[in-house]
């Protein structure tokens, strides 16, 4: 399961940023069939390969393991707040009246 989460996460990255699995493959050192079964979650993956893999996306192991670690959403929650502050003011005021609205929607619930 949680491989198959984290195989996902890394696709998911690698389309992203527009590389493809050969490329990525050839940076990390296996092959692109190897690649493709980690992407699916067939394999455990290996903490190196794991580093090597983090570090080729140019990500960071929060991007990886949001999806997967309990407290990612605090980490997801701290990095939205710190791409809201860089955006112009009347932005920032937009996006926290939509934020009102919802979070006043899902305390009804």
């Amino acid at each position: 399961m949680i491989e198959q989460e984290i195989g996902k996460r890394i696709k998911e990255l690698r389309k992203q940023r527009k590389i493809p699995q050969e490329k990525l493959a050839e940076m990390i050192g296996i092959s692109p069939n190897y690649l493709s079964a980690l992407e699916r979650g067939a394999y455990n993956i290996k903490l190196d390969l794991l580093v090597q893999i983090i570090d080729c996306l140019d990500i960071t192991s929060d991007d990886l393991f949001r999806d997967v670690i309990k407290n990612g959403y605090q980490n997801r929650a701290s990095r939205l707040s710190d791409d809201i502050a860089l955006l112009p003011e009347d932005e920032q005021k937009r996006i926290f009246e939509v934020l009102d609205v919802l979070l006043r929607t899902a305390r009804r619930k």
